[in-house]
């Protein structure tokens, strides 16, 4: 019975700590950035020795990626985030990508996804087409850290496209950083992110901080309720 109670009332801190954390916001009053007719994007082949994650047919380059709905060459997220099973670090990566094309909520709540490098730093998918947010959070920001140099979204239910470029950080032998992450990041075809350096993990209620990680991690794209499409994701791997 003593343990029955001890377990529920862990049970219990833990739900309220999930429940009820409290956002961490980081105070800099950033300016709106300007919006930005982009490119249509075109369907961009993988080239010669690119990792295909998805090729329209199955998911099975994901841990989880059988939750996920494959028809038509498309896949849809559903019930929750799945991660590469194979680990990268830095990485040069092409995904196209379409938030719903009925609109039922805002802000937050309007096509949310992310792809998340190393399951730990994330670019933000959002429907931010007239859809307002917090700048460093719509869609294109890394996530808490910067806002897009432009919002580029095209409407709800177009398909986009982000060809990214991300170098993974360094740590010595005791755990310091050496080397902190950055990422470049072209969504339809327009800049939105230029060679900005990473603060650390992408967290939503706590400021960003490193710590010591593998060289190399699973990629995780983002289930956030939302039934987010995707198609043709690649990578090539870097050598640095």
């Amino acid at each position: 019975m003593l343990r029955t109670r001890m377990f529920m009332l862990c049970l219990t801190t833990v739900m309220a700590t999930t429940v009820f954390a409290v956002e961490w916001k980081s105070g800099i009053l950033w300016e709106r950035p300007p919006v930005v007719e982009g490119k249509m994007p075109v369907l961009t082949p993988p080239p010669a020795g690119a990792v295909v994650l998805f090729d329209g047919k199955d998911m099975s380059q994901f841990d989880n990626g059988e939750k996920w709905i494959v028809k038509d060459g498309v896949v849809t997220a559903d019930k929750t985030s799945v991660s590469t099973k194979q680990p990268f670090g830095s990485c040069r990566m092409h995904i196209e990508f379409a938030t719903p094309a009925e609109v039922v909520s805002q802000g937050q709540g309007r096509g949310n996804s992310g792809v998340i490098f190393m399951g730990e730093y994330e670019l933000q998918i959002l429907d931010s087409y007239q859809n307002d947010t917090y700048f460093d959070g719509q869609c294109g920001s890394i996530y808490k850290q910067n806002p897009p140099m432009r919002n580029v979204c095209r409407k709800p239910g177009e398909w986009q496209s982000y060809d990214i470029t991300f170098v993974a950080p360094k740590f010595d032998d005791k755990g310091n950083l050496v080397r902190p992450a950055r990422m470049t990041a072209y969504q339809n075809g327009e800049l939105i992110q230029n060679n900005f350096e990473i603060k650390g993990h992408t967290f939503w209620h706590m400021a960003p901080t490193y710590t010591a990680h593998p060289a190399k991690k699973p990629l995780l794209l983002q289930y956030h309720g939302n039934p987010i499409q995707f198609r043709n994701i690649w990578l090539e791997e870097i050598e640095d």
